[in-house]
């Protein structure tokens, strides 16, 4: 064990996991070790004759540091590359990391030292114990021995299925990659595309399913057929592989919400989120919906009138860039030519970070990812001081789980003595990147601002470990910059001619982005509310998942004629084998933020005094700093919605 890379810090710069010496073997290895060791550095803090916030709160906070590096790697390269190996690892570990939690939060005399334990004065150590506390409540420290094991059960139970929901989706989601007989059935696509596609062993071309229901080669694709294909596959993931695991997973949340003394899984989640209370989620989605149906059914009405025929799902997004083709004369093959990828990177995601907090991120090429496709970037502060390291991960391949998201190896912590290292991983099949993908760069990149620039002394209170509806607040005002002025001309350059991107071409983009608010808000909607209905059920849980989701939009005025929600419940994995369950709603809660937080930076310019404004208040704190009054100390007030619903084509809604 001695020499298993997984079991003491990395050697290699910011604890950088030494990629090239890790295999599986190691995880199968070193997990019984780390798990040992933690439970030995547990049952050290309860021996400390006397509790102080040192031994005891610090401790707890130090202890683990094996099983953080084991799990780090483990679970971020199964999200990357999944295998039947890893699959079979995971379902050793995860019952066994269930479990190794439960005994640590249920342990009744650790929660009577952190509860008696004289808590130092500052904000942070007060936060840190409060949400402490708080933990091995919802855990179950205040149950009866038989609650406890029921909750365990519970919690194990849930582990499991979550990674099989996942497992079966990346599975259906690769059996069902669309197969064309040949490049014309991908007329529209680029050339690019097409040839990335190809699939050189058969002989045709291979379109792969992204993650949202609706796929965005829908809008290009020419073929209406080669349309229908693709959104057909992309329907049917899960429907019997997750079907059951979508009924169960709803089951055992309800019952352990109850168990917990909350009345439903929603109130049990969203308790902890800063909108306090399942119901005002409940009431966002309630509140907008009526208006987005309304926008979206008069953009159908105008894209069905262009195309000369009534519009499904699976020929909505096409007609409907072809609407904007012509409104707005913008050509989305043409406007790709100006985004390559490592131009709106280095250009445009790090020019803007730099502009707004002093950073330079620098490639080191002395350092491996996990892959050869994998970048490895330092970043580093206006003093000179390197802040820690950035992992790129933008290729699809289809070992990937689909979607784009970011994640850490390592955790900013003062007492620990640790900087972060950080991976934003997405699914790119074109060099050239759409709208809506660069829109996403930007974004991934914001939550690795809210870990690289983390600052604190707790671990618990770093990064990205703060609400599900306050984390999205600094990659979604991030999306901002994409297409500000000052610095979209810094990177739109045209692949083949090295022309800046035309002031007249910059004004039809940003028209573009509020075309089609309807479609892109009632979609989201839908998901929102099919998410929040299942997880506000209190009593009975219905059986037929189609059925039920036809209703929970019903109710909200959601079901329009070719509109499918973003996602439906067998392959919603944000909600079932991520962390959003009941809190799918927190992109629009925290977009609220970012629309109001954007138009300070309007007001007072992309520089040095508006980044530190928003790094000092914002990024940071992590958890460290109450989220209301950091967004006042940022913001000068309280949020304001009217910017929110402005933005989204809502205007005249009252909420």
């Amino acid at each position: 064990m001695s020499t298993n890379p997984l079991l003491s810090p990395s050697e290699l710069p910011y604890q950088l996991p030494d990629f090239r010496s890790i295999s599986l073997a190691h995880v199968e290895q070193a997990l019984p070790v780390a798990l040992k060791r933690h439970n030995e550095e547990v049952a050290h803090i309860l021996n400390e004759p006397v509790a102080t916030w040192s031994n005891t709160v610090e401790a707890l906070e130090l202890a683990g540091a094996d099983l953080e590096r084991v799990t780090a790697w483990f679970f971020n390269l199964q999200g990357t590359d999944a295998t039947e190996e890893f699959d079979r690892v995971a379902d050793w570990m995860v019952p066994q990391l269930s479990n190794h939690a439960d005994a640590i939060y249920q342990n009744a005399e650790l929660y009577r030292r952190i509860l008696q334990v004289e808590v130092p004065s500052d904000e942070e150590s007060q936060r840190l114990h409060d949400k402490l506390v708080r933990a091995f409540q919802r855990r179950g420290a205040d149950l009866d021995e038989a609650g406890k094991t029921r909750l365990s059960e519970i919690n194990q139970r849930l582990s499991e299925l979550s990674e099989k929901f996942g497992r079966n989706l990346l599975s259906d989601t690769t059996k069902l990659a669309v197969r064309f007989d040949s490049a014309d059935d991908l007329a529209g696509l680029s050339d690019e595309r097409i040839a990335a596609a190809l699939d050189a062993e058969k002989g045709d071309y291979v379109i792969p399913i992204e993650l949202p229901t609706t796929q965005s080669a829908q809008s290009q694709l020419e073929s209406q057929e080669s349309r229908h294909k693709l959104f057909d596959a992309s329907r049917s993931r899960g429907k019997e592989s997750n079907r059951d695991i979508v009924l169960e997973s709803v089951r055992l949340r309800q019952e352990r919400a109850k168990l917990l003394g909350y009345k439903t899984h929603a109130d049990f989640v969203i308790a902890e989120e800063t909108a306090g209370d399942a119901q005002s989620a409940r009431d966002l989605i309630a509140d907008l919906a009526p208006a987005a149906a309304a926008n979206a059914e008069a953009e159908r009405k105008l894209a069905a009138e262009l195309a000369g025929y009534d519009l499904d799902g699976a020929d909505w997004p096409y007609w409907q860039a072809q609407r904007a083709e012509r409104e707005l004369n913008v050509n989305e093959a043409e406007l790709r030519k100006y985004f390559p990828l490592d131009q709106v990177l280095r250009d445009g995601v790090f020019y803007a970070a730099h502009k707004l907090y002093g950073i330079v991120v620098e490639k080191r090429d002395d350092l491996s990812g996990y892959r050869d496709d994998v970048d490895v970037w330092e970043v580093i502060d206006h003093d000179g001081a390197g802040l820690g390291l950035l992992l790129t991960d933008y290729r699809a391949r289809p070992s990937k789980r689909g979607g784009a998201w970011m994640s850490s190896f390592v955790d900013q912590s003062r007492l620990a003595g640790t900087k972060p290292v950080v991976v934003n991983v997405m699914s790119v099949t074109d060099n050239l990147l759409s709208i809506d993908d660069v829109t996403t760069v930007f974004h991934e990149f914001g939550h690795a601002l809210h870990g690289l620039l983390s600052d604190v002394r707790y671990p618990t209170l770093s990064g990205t470990s703060v609400p599900r509806d306050w984390v999205e607040f600094p990659s979604q005002i991030n999306e901002n910059y994409a297409f500000a002025p000052e610095i979209v001309r810094n990177y739109a350059r045209h692949v083949d001619t090295g022309e800046v991107i035309p002031d007249s071409l910059m004004e039809a983009v940003v028209a573009s982005r509020q075309f089609g608010q309807g479609f892109a808000t009632a979609e989201y909607l839908a998901a929102s509310a099919i998410d929040l209905a299942w997880h506000s059920l209190d009593d009975e849980i219905p059986t037929d998942i189609d059925a039920f989701e036809a209703e929970s939009l019903r109710q909200l005025g959601l079901d329009i004629d070719g509109l499918e929600p973003r996602y439906r419940s067998t392959w919603f994995n944000h909600i079932f084998a991520g962390g959003y369950s009941a809190g799918y709603y927190s992109y629009l809660w925290a977009e609220a933020l970012d629309a109001d937080g954007y138009r300070l930076v309007e007001e007072r310019g992309i520089n040095r005094e508006t980044g530190q404004l928003f790094r000092d208040t914002i990024l940071s704190r992590g958890a460290a700093s109450d989220y209301a009054e950091a967004y006042r100390a940022f913001r000068g007030r309280d949020k304001d919605v009217q910017p929110l619903l402005e933005r989204r084509g809502l205007a005249g809604v009252d909420i």
